[in-house]
């Protein structure tokens, strides 16, 4: 399970993406702006490959405020993908065949 303490503070997520994973989960938290107003973007997919070489179709994103409260949210959130798509993440490992060169 994802804890508080596993997410870096809101003044390294105020500067940059935050990236981590669990047991075959890999997520991404991100600021980004929406409507003018800050916001908490979270990504997960499975493992193994990192952000940028893992399909769109295989990520699933939601939007949460850029608080502390936003933050718990997104560990709640990331906490039911866990356990709601758990085959997909204990299965994670043997995505290596659909790697491509290009």
């Amino acid at each position: 399970m994802i804890q508080r303490e596993d997410i870096l503070s809101m003044e390294y997520l105020k500067k940059t993406e935050y990236t981590g994973c669990h047991q075959g989960m890999r997520y991404r938290l991100e600021g980004i702006t929406e409507d003018e107003v800050k916001k908490l973007k979270v990504t997960v997919w499975p493992e193994p490959f990192n952000f940028w070489k893992t399909p769109e179709e295989q990520k699933t994103s939601q939007v949460f405020t850029f608080d502390e409260d936003g933050i718990v949210d997104a560990i709640a959130w990331m906490n039911d993908r866990l356990f709601e798509d758990k085959d997909k993440w204990e299965n994670a490992g043997s995505n290596w065949s659909s790697y491509r060169m290009n």
